[in-house]
């Protein structure tokens, strides 16, 4: 073959492999796009919604008769607990709007979460072999199903205890906590602890990869409890009894991502 027709056959397996990673930027584009317009949909739909969206949703858990203390009264009068009486007060002209498209915008996010990871999955899954299609089956419904549930143990467990303890925490000074400040705690409470909630599916492909091994977790199970409970202290306020909350759940986690980890080990070493 003449040189210079080997030379025209590099260009153009050049230029086929640029047009091949563009088109998959373009595409991974397109999937961002798409994202962004249901995140775009739902915040409209949730930012139309004020008066349910605060009334029921954000300020719900500092109130006496949210789900959660009327179910913890229901157990127990010793049990029993309810959050003080207190006022959210703005101290910017903007604040309660500002406050409105952020919440919006994080509602958005969540109710999202599904579609979102969706569009991720079909990004990544033409890439991926077909055992590791296999193995990878319903993880979309597995992953959004761990967020959510998270997030909901944040609303529905972390939130009540957190509140009432920040709110009802006395040195001698008036308290008089902003929107903004409760928004913030309230974003705190549960989407961090929807993104902790992943970490099963995390040590799945980190275990896939060969990164992670049910002996090594086994082997570092009591550095792993140390490490919760800083996490949790960190998600939660300095209250014990909330930072277990969060606690025991992530170490239940921790122990099924072994298991998880040995499952998929197990795995490679018969393809091996």
């Amino acid at each position: 073959m003449p040189l210079d027709q080997i030379d025209v056959d590099k260009e153009l397996s050049k230029d086929q492999t640029e047009m091949s990673f563009l088109d998959h930027l373009e595409e991974l584009r397109w999937h961002l796009v798409r994202s962004a317009i249901s995140v775009v949909i739902f915040g409209i739909i949730c930012f139309l919604a004020k008066d349910f969206v605060f009334g029921q949703v954000i300020l719900g858990p500092k109130g006496a008769d949210f789900f959660t203390y009327k179910f913890i009264c229901s157990l127990s009068d010793a049990l029993c607990f309810a959050p003080p009486e207190f006022e959210l007060i703005t101290r910017e002209l903007g604040e309660q709007f500002i406050v409105h498209l952020k919440v919006s915008v994080v509602l958005g996010i969540i109710i999202s979460f599904p579609y979102i990871f969706w569009e991720v999955w079909r990004f990544v899954r033409p890439g991926l072999y077909e055992k590791e299609q296999k193995a990878a089956r319903g993880i979309v419904f597995i992953c959004s199903f761990l967020f959510l549930s998270g997030v909901l143990f944040g609303y529905y467990v972390i939130a009540p205890f957190a509140i009432t303890f920040l709110a009802g925490y006395d040195v001698g000074a008036t308290s008089a906590p902003t929107l903004q400040s409760y928004v913030s705690y309230m974003t705190m409470f549960t989407v961090p602890t929807g993104l902790v909630f992943e970490l099963p599916i995390v040590v799945f492909f980190l275990s896939k990869v060969g990164l992670v091994t049910p002996e090594f977790m086994r082997s570092y199970r009591r550095h792993a409890f140390v490490i919760i409970l800083i996490l949790a202290a960190i998600i939660t306020p300095p209250d014990v009894v909330t930072q277990f909350l969060i606690g025991i759940p992530l170490f239940i986690l921790y122990e099924v991502s072994i298991l998880i980890s040995k499952r998929v080990n197990d795995s490679n070493n018969k393809e091996d």
